[in-house]
């Protein structure tokens, strides 16, 4: 078997070890929803308990939406952060370091009933936020960087399958008779520290990064060493030559900044790119989705809507694993375009039941199998695709940056989405998903006419593709630019 596709026990100890981290973003994203009434009845209990009154209905829907949001404000803080440790402490590191995160985090919220305080479990889902906003950057890079180019996409999806898995998992451990009840909560949501531990054993055993090795710290030998160990094989002169043309890169092209990552015009393609396949993640409504099944799933006569809400999750892991076979074979960009066009018919059909509910009964039905539809077309290529493509459309110069800046748009979409969609829902009633119809072909259109095809390319050969397009543009750079992007030898 080809050295390039040869999966390896190292190769696979190593992403699973990452992935965790995805599993992690996935677990306390899910984990808030199921246990929703038996926790404010908590924060009830303890504000009259300090205050002599029971809380009124304002302060406990301010303090549950704060206690929900706060984990994406902890994200957006966590993915801005990523490029402060990367370069500096590698990528293995970067992950162990991240995990203090996690068990802090674990004792705040585990504790939080023990000690009567609701502001522990607000700081808990803060500091979780931000653990899960460093590794929504971490693990990609890690991922790409470890896999050889023919695996890249297919290993990259195991981010996102880690964390659809996570949601699952806090899906089933939500339910009443598992952790989901009065006396079981506070472990539900310190279960984050089990994760923790186990990613605290396997990484020290997993190598670091041959890229980071190689051209962050100039170590050949040591990079060597550890792709022969990744691939399995002595011969890794493929993967040495084209690491050290990246390096070679490196040396005209610096390290760049944020604030240079969106002065240059050279990167303002992949940006653009970058930042809108990342909203095209969040404002596709999946969150709105899985806000609203229950709801559904209530109104279709679904006598136990926790279970069909599982359902719509065991959906949605089955349908990662689809994709995880397919991406090398169809390409980023296809799956991206098939997934989207799928979610704008779900979100149609979905609009067209939800308005006929009360008339038609059957229409209840429509409505299930809409939301399983566009579950599963969002894992096709929305979901896992803009995590990883955005670590394949930099070269090593801006990609931590570049990284940070993806992880920022995405976590305030996120936030965007769940603060405001309870009020947008109100407002439209079953039409709200005529806003997410429009914004799907939207994102078709751009994707269709933006987006390159980064199947099965280098790294090297993907961003000299943007050089070429940027090139027509060369009277806007300085020479010193142009030099230092290496853009010279494409141009």
């Amino acid at each position: 078997m080809d050295s390039g596709k040869r999966l390896t026990f190292p190769l696979l100890m190593s992403v699973g070890a990452a992935v965790i981290g995805s599993l992690q973003f996935g677990y306390n994203t899910g984990v808030i929803n199921a246990p929703q009434t038996i926790i404010e009845g908590f924060i009830n209990v303890t504000w009259t308990q300090r205050y002599q009154e029971p809380i009124s209905q304002g302060s406990l829907t301010a303090i549950w939406s704060i206690t929900v949001a706060i984990f994406s404000v902890g994200g957006i803080f966590g993915s801005f952060s990523v490029g402060l440790f990367v370069n500096r402490f590698g990528r293995k590191n970067s992950m162990l370091m991240a995990n203090v995160l996690a068990f802090v985090a674990a004792v705040l919220m585990g504790f939080s009933k023990m000690a009567n305080s609701w502001e522990m479990l607000i700081i808990g889902r803060f500091v979780v936020g931000l653990y899960s906003g460093l590794s929504t950057g971490f693990v990609p890079m890690y991922v790409g960087e470890v896999s050889p180019t023919a695996l890249r996409g297919a290993l990259g999806t195991l981010h996102q399958l880690g964390i659809v898995i996570g949601i699952l998992i806090a899906q089933v451990f939500g339910i009443k008779s598992v952790m989901g009840n009065e006396k079981l909560w506070p472990l539900l949501l310190g279960f984050t520290f089990v994760p923790a531990v186990i990613q605290c054993i396997l990484l020290p055993l997993c190598p670091k990064s041959p890229r980071f090795l190689l051209i962050n710290r100039n170590e050949e030998s040591k990079a060597k060493a550890v792709l022969k160990k990744l691939r399995g094989t002595s011969d890794v002169s493929a993967d040495m030559q084209e690491m050290k043309e990246e390096s070679r890169q490196m040396m005209r092209e610096k390290k760049v900044t944020i604030p240079e990552l969106f002065r240059s015009h050279l990167y303002r393609q992949p940006l653009v790119v970058a930042i809108v396949l990342q909203l095209s993640q969040q404002l596709s409504g999946i969150n709105a989705v899985f806000y609203y099944s229950t709801s559904i799933f209530t109104k279709a006569g679904v006598q136990q809507p926790a279970y069909a809400t599982i359902g719509a999750g065991a959906v949605n892991t089955a349908f990662t694993v689809v994709s995880l076979f397919v991406v090398e074979r169809a390409g980023r960009r296809s799956l991206h375009l098939i997934g989207l066009l799928g979610m704008a018919v779900s979100a149609v059909m979905m609009t067209i039941a939800l308005a006929l509910l009360d008339e038609l009964k059957w229409m209840s039905y429509v409505s299930i199998v809409s939301i399983f539809a566009f579950v599963a077309f969002f894992e096709i290529g929305p979901g896992p695709i803009p995590w990883f493509i955005v670590a394949e459309l930099f070269s090593q110069g801006p990609r931590p940056s570049a990284i940070a800046v993806a992880g920022f748009t995405n976590w305030t979409a996120n936030f965007i989405v769940g603060m405001s969609f309870q009020y947008v829902e109100k407002l439209c009633g079953p039409y709200v998903f005529i806003i997410f119809t429009v914004l799907l072909l939207f994102f078709f259109i751009f994707t269709y006419f933006k987006v390159p095809e980064t199947k099965g390319r280098t790294f090297d050969e993907i961003t000299a593709g943007f050089r070429q397009s940027a090139g027509g543009r060369d009277e806007k750079h300085s020479p010193e630019e142009l030099n230092s992007l290496g853009a010279d030898s494409q141009l």
